[in-house]
């Protein structure tokens, strides 16, 4: 410890607090032009520095297990629920932390996976932009390259990093790639398999989805023939009702010709349809069997309001949410429930009796009310989540819906009496969610031990709140100024 008793990081954090405060509350406006784009930098280049040292907490955070003793499996989990951040930046941090930290070995210290890249960082020459696309190109260079030219690689991405634009450093690296292997003749099978992957990104508010990925010749192969058959012009047009839909109906050849001659949609979009008509016709989802109890099919969820006036959206257990049309074409010929709520979007009650496992019905009532996990902040939808019991089936609680949740793996698993876990109960009918979920955090996240519901999947309600707190303090407001007109004109004037 340092004189005083605190230690020198604790002294630096507090200096760099009262910075930050001085800092945010000093003005630019006496600052000439030049001067004010030196500031800027000289900020930034901080800013840099600090993301620096934010690799280090990483990385002294998994030194110290804290993840472990919070009984948590990952130190991204941790940093995600500790520090409240984003499930792509705690792993983002921790992808970095692993490639840039100091690695500690017993008896040894050995530098940085990426030592040059790691100086940059700590001078504040390269951004966490830089660090991440220079990553990215090195986990594309092939890993059966020579250390010399993995070094000569790194060193050249960062040369160009500390005075160029991330946006170029992939084109960089993808030069780099080519100047080393220009002929493949070093791309093994372990490069590619390292290299897959498929990623369908997040619903936007328009309903589309980005896909992105690299696929490996295998699936390419398998792939290819489907789209040749159902991607040809004139098949599986969703905006002709008399293209063919199958391989069975594409065997009518002028069908098939008439509709190609109508047919104005580009590759791409042919490539969509045709992808959308295999899964939909073609592939026998019955040959999957089950999950979490459950048929491996599409379950839809509307408001009989929304039906009625073939307006609003339908929502799948998988979070995607449809037009009413889109839900009504895709149902067409479907098995159909009848799901019941309370007035506070609720199940009624749903008994199993003394059996431990949810019943189908129990499932169906729980994905169409709740959603998906209910751990505050969890976005896993519906399809990723089992059924919960608030008050455990070994500590008396009973199968009945009242009792039951919705809970993804990974956060049923934070359900537990040991340290770091978290607790679950039903909300009363006082509350202002009553009958939903309730989770309270452990106190590393928490200390006050408030009970949280999750609003990922319902954000009407929060929308609903906004409304409701700007509507109550606009009549404040208008009454406030109605008073003082009062006043004014009981008032003499003189």
């Amino acid at each position: 410890m340092e004189s005083g008793g605190e230690a020198a990081i604790v002294v630096a954090v507090q200096a760099l607090r009262a910075a930050a405060d001085a800092l945010l509350g000093a003005s630019p406006i006496p600052l000439s032009d030049d001067e004010f784009a030196d500031v800027m930098r000289e900020t930034e280049k901080v800013v840099r520095q600090l993301d620096a040292a934010k690799i280090g907490f990483v990385d002294e955070t998994r030194r110290r297990d804290l993840h472990g003793k919070a009984d948590m499996k990952s130190p991204a989990l941790y940093l995600e629920q500790s520090l409240r951040l984003s499930r792509a930046d705690a792993c983002r941090r921790v992808r970095v932390a692993e490639k840039l930290a100091v690695r500690r070995m017993p008896g040894q210290v050995l530098e940085p996976e990426l030592p040059i890249v790691a100086e940059a960082q700590r001078t504040g020459a390269i951004s966490a932009d830089h660090v991440t696309r220079i990553m990215q190109a090195m986990e594309r260079l092939l890993g059966s390259l020579d250390i010399e030219l993995r070094e000569a690689a790194e060193e050249h991405l960062t040369e160009y990093a500390c005075k160029g634009w991330p946006d170029d450093v992939r084109k960089l690296g993808e030069d780099i790639l080519r100047r080393v292997d220009p002929d493949g003749k070093l791309t093994g099978d372990a490069d590619r398999q390292r290299m897959r992957g498929i990623t369908v990104g997040t619903q936007r508010v328009d309903g589309m989805s980005a896909l992105i990925g690299e696929i490996t010749p295998d699936l390419r192969a398998v792939l290819d023939p489907v789209l040749a058959k159902l991607a040809r012009p004139g098949m599986c047009n969703p905006e002709d009702p008399e293209s063919p839909r199958t391989a069975a109906e594409s065997t009518d050849r002028e069908r098939l010709e008439a509709a190609a001659k109508r047919d104005t949609r580009t590759a791409a979009q042919r490539n969509h349809d045709a992808l959308l008509a295999f899964l939909r016709y073609e592939a026998d989802t019955t040959a999957l069997g089950t999950h979490r109890g459950l048929p491996v099919s599409t379950i839809l969820t509307m408001s009989l309001t929304d039906l009625e006036n073939r307006s609003g959206v339908a929502t799948t257990a998988s979070g995607v949410t449809l037009s009413i049309g889109e839900a009504i074409q895709l149902a067409a010929n479907s098995t159909k429930y009848l799901a019941v709520f309370d007035a506070a979007g609720m199940p009624l009650h749903l008994g199993r009796g003394d059996n431990r496992l949810a019943s189908k019905a129990q499932r169906l009532a729980l994905i169409a009310a709740e959603k998906g996990c209910t751990r505050p902040n969890c976005t896993a939808p519906a399809t990723m989540s089992a059924v919960h019991h608030v008050t455990e089936w070994s500590k008396g609680g009973n199968t009945d819906i009242e009792n039951l949740t919705l809970a993804c793996d990974s956060c049923h698993a934070l359900v537990h009496d040991g340290p770091g876990g978290w607790k679950t109960i039903k909300l009363g009918a006082d509350s202002k969610f009553p009958g939903r979920t309730a989770w309270i955090a452990p106190p590393h996240i928490d200390p006050t031990g408030t009970p949280q519901v999750n609003h990922r999947h319902h954000p009407g309600e929060l929308m609903a709140a906004t409304l409701s707190r700007i509507q109550t303090r606009n009549e404040a407001e208008r009454q406030r100024l109605k008073e003082w007109l009062n006043r004014r004109r009981s008032t003499p004037t003189e």
